[in-house]
């Protein structure tokens, strides 16, 4: 992808984020664009930090170590956001790289990041990850867990940002985005992280402060 094929995609993905948040009633500027580029490597992403594009989301820990030092070396303001699982033994390695993290879901989490945080003095923001549609088969805390593990998160001191979630995919996102946007004003959070390629002017017109965007940028991956 040459630079100027970066430069249309995020113009495209921008005015449409811009537009869905207009028709929101909402300031575009509320929306923060995530470029999600886990598998692609750095001269992939190289277009898009040439173009101006700043925060970038990984799956990963050990992918994101792979690549990143050294692209943040050239554009020390990228903000990183890991987007992926986590797992409890990755979370010194997370919080000493990246600048919020999207899925904390269970509680065995929670004294693994207050440790890794106290130790670096590092404290990125944390999402809790709800399995907002109840599929077996996908990460998230579900529904009727969220008060207790936010609960949890708070007491530890943990700086909770907001809620995360993806949509079934197969269905309608409009109402697992609504729903996730009715739990986080009835815990009293302002970041929801929802809404991807397919689907994030639907995530913006629902409340979304943070998408999640791969494709649209980087086209399909191989």
């Amino acid at each position: 992808m040459s630079t100027d094929d970066a430069s249309q995609r995020l113009a495209t993905a921008r005015e449409q984020i811009a537009r869905a948040a207009r028709l929101a009633d909402r300031k575009p500027e509320s929306v923060t664009l995530i470029a999600v580029s886990k598998t692609h490597d750095a001269e992939a992403i190289r277009p898009l930090l040439a173009a101006g594009q700043r925060v970038f989301g990984e799956n990963r820990v050990q992918e994101a170590e792979a690549k990143w030092p050294a692209l943040r070396a050239e554009y020390p303001d990228v903000r990183l956001h890991l987007v992926g699982q986590l797992q409890s033994n990755k979370a010194d390695d997370a919080v000493a790289l990246f600048d919020a993290i999207h899925s904390l879901d269970r509680p065995s989490l929670i004294p693994a990041l207050a440790k890794a945080m106290e130790r670096s003095g590092r404290r990125p923001e944390c999402f809790i990850q709800v399995n907002i549609g109840d599929e077996p088969q996908k990460g998230g805390c579900p529904v009727d867990a969220l008060p207790e593990l936010l609960a949890e998160a708070r007491a530890a001191g943990l700086p909770i940002a907001g809620l995360m979630c993806v949509p079934p995919l197969e269905l309608e996102p409009a109402p697992y985005f609504a729903l996730l946007a009715k739990l986080a004003r009835g815990h009293g959070l302002d970041g929801l992280s929802m809404g991807m390629s397919g689907d994030y002017e639907t995530a913006v017109m629902t409340g979304a402060t943070h998408v999640r965007v791969g494709t649209a940028l980087f086209g399909e991956r191989a």
